[in-house]
């Protein structure tokens, strides 16, 4: 049976999300409610527009002279809410020598049934992870949940060397605390397959987005981060992760 996916919208000349340039695909639907989310509209999984993996494909094929060191990205939105759709697109990808990179936070994954998780890493050439932050209750105030599940999604990906590139959003007063960045550091640490560390300034652009959908925005109050920020707390992070404790 042929699958489609809700699929929100289509870049094809993505350039931060993944190596090289890259066709990026925004799923629909997700389950976490980011107190900085600059992608309010892919929020709920109300159908959009379906379509299905070889149709996808197809506008690839059509642009692919512009990704020879590139790939597919999916993104969202959360793409493990359609984690069934998502290995049908990446299988038929990865059949056509397409690299393939996965988006996501983890907030899905369970480390008690991965069954799927394991037909999906198959196909898999990287993981993009954001890890909003490494404290539980803190993390669950930032996004609604903890972040049991993304650890133990770290955790799964290392012990299957998947590459990951770690992704962390630097918000004044949310996730710079230094205690909090070491500790991010030395979890870190204890990860084999890491290729990339990328540390991300917190931007209010999604403000004209929040008004357009009637939705309050809540860190309004809260001054975007600089270069400056996210050189530190990547400095303490690197720290962290040569350290000898």
């Amino acid at each position: 049976m042929t699958l489609s996916g809700n699929i929100h919208s289509i870049e094809s000349m993505g350039t931060v999300d993944g190596p090289g340039v890259r066709f990026v695909v925004f799923f629909k639907g997700c389950p976490m409610r980011c107190l900085y989310c600059h992608n309010p509209d892919t929020w709920d999984n109300n159908k959009a527009d379906m379509i299905s993996a070889d149709e996808i494909l197809e506008k690839y094929e059509s642009v692919k002279e512009f990704f020879k060191n590139g790939g597919l990205t999916a993104t969202g939105g959360e793409p493990l809410l359609q984690i069934d759709f998502l290995i049908e697109l990446f299988k038929k990808a990865r059949a056509k020598n397409i690299h393939t990179a996965l988006d996501t936070s983890g907030i899905l994954f369970n480390k008690n049934n991965t069954e799927k998780f394991d037909e999906l890493i198959k196909y898999t050439n990287l993981v993009l992870l954001d890890i909003k932050h490494i404290d539980p209750n803190k993390h669950k105030k930032i996004t609604g949940f903890c972040n049991s599940n993304v650890l133990d999604f770290a955790k799964y990906l290392s012990d299957n060397n998947i590459p990951v590139w770690i992704r962390h959003v630097i918000v004044r007063g949310l996730t710079d605390d230094k205690k909090d960045l070491k500790n991010l550091g030395l979890f870190l640490k204890t990860l084999k397959n890491i290729k990339a560390l990328d540390i991300l300034p917190y931007h209010n652009m999604a403000v004209e987005k929040y008004e357009k959908l009637n939705i309050d925005y809540p860190l309004k109050d809260t001054l975007p981060s600089d270069k400056n920020d996210t050189l530190k707390a990547r400095n303490i992070i690197l720290e962290a992760m040569k350290s000898d404790d």
